[in-house]
């Protein structure tokens, strides 16, 4: 037999530009304590979060990723039928097949394009932008559109106190090209299936013979078991993202964590000893927890801001359900 030859040359690569799309409709703490009784000062207490954005009937999952997409293409100058692959990370299209990411390909002409979804809850974007470095430095692509999109309010029970408050919808696109110097790091990950009961859908689409559920699946978590799992995992597992990248702290422009909990983020910080030097993500505020979207929203927002410096030094880190994390150091747009 025939070696199959491979001729392709390791070279570096780099986030190019970044945008998002935010869904018109901010929706506050009070509206969400009519529906399930919770008092809203609580609600920003627990969770660092006084609105969030739900998306209308007309702002659909493909036409969200297709919007913030056209935006990080055109900041980064870089023409649809460029790309060599679209990934788009999610878990809330309510279609089975085709693929997210094949509809974002097609609204955008990138004809050319490989297109696939990726599910890995809110860690998707740092597996996905993972995948897309690969590709860049073997060859296989010469720009990669990475999209984090979702409408959670989707998968959502609106009256769930433990959930209702904390979820919400947008979508966030990244390009990845070469580059002269190294601009996104080794991605550190696991999964840990052990505690996949604290953050799943109710129930299964059926049962595996066919029998449906009577109510719609939403999803449910056990906020305690989550917070616990994180605050135990993300901080030696963000330490060994920064030694991976041969990156200190006190080196750090940004940190740019899934906005999932004000809590978990102010532990993180306190853990690591990050310092006024180093610019923390808080999206949460004003976007709510938008699983798969709300890191690059989170750095849009910090580069738009001045907060964070275009090309400064940041460590991305999401985590969610399964229960997994991933995350890496980059040079931001």
């Amino acid at each position: 037999m025939t070696a199959i030859q491979d001729t392709q040359v390791l070279r570096h690569s780099r986030l190019l530009a970044v945008g998002v799309y935010r869904p018109r409709r901010s929706v506050p703490n009070s509206e969400i304590a009519e529906r399930t009784g919770l008092d809203p000062d609580w609600i920003e207490r627990r969770s660092g979060i006084r609105s969030r954005r739900y998306a209308a009937p007309g702002e659909t999952l493909p036409g969200m990723a297709t919007a913030a997409a056209e935006k990080a293409l055109a900041a980064a100058g870089i023409g649809a039928d460029r790309l060599g692959t679209v990934i788009v990370a999610t878990i809330t299209s309510m279609e089975q097949m085709p693929a997210v990411a094949v509809e974002v390909a097609h609204r955008l002409g990138a004809g050319q394009a490989a297109a696939f979804d990726l599910s890995a809850a809110c860690a998707g974007f740092c597996h996905a932008v993972a995948l897309a470095s690969d590709l860049v430095r073997l060859g296989r692509s010469e720009y990669v559109l990475v999209i984090g999109a979702e409408r959670m309010t989707d998968i959502l029970d609106h009256h769930d106190r433990d959930t209702a408050f904390l979820f919400a919808d947008g979508a966030g696109a990244v390009v990845v090209g070469p580059s002269d110097e190294p601009g996104i790091g080794p991605v550190v990950w696991q999964a840990d299936g052990s505690r996949n009961a604290a953050l799943r859908m109710t129930a299964p689409w059926h049962d595996g013979d066919g029998d449906r559920p009577d109510d719609r699946p939403a999803i449910t978590m056990s906020g305690w078991k989550v917070y616990r799992w994180a605050t135990e995992q993300l901080v030696p597992a963000t330490r060994r993202m920064l030694e991976s990248a041969g990156v200190t702290t006190d080196q750090l422009d940004a940190f740019i964590p899934h906005q999932a909990n004000m809590l978990i983020t102010d532990h993180v910080v306190g853990e690591l000893g990050l310092t006024e030097r180093t610019a923390v993500a808080r999206d949460i505020v004003g976007s709510g927890n938008s699983s798969a979207a709300s890191i690059p929203l989170a750095m849009e927002e910090l580069l738009s801001s001045g907060r964070a410096p275009s090309g400064g030094l940041a460590l991305l880190v999401g985590f969610g359900a399964g229960l997994v994390y991933a995350g890496q150091v980059v040079r931001l747009p």
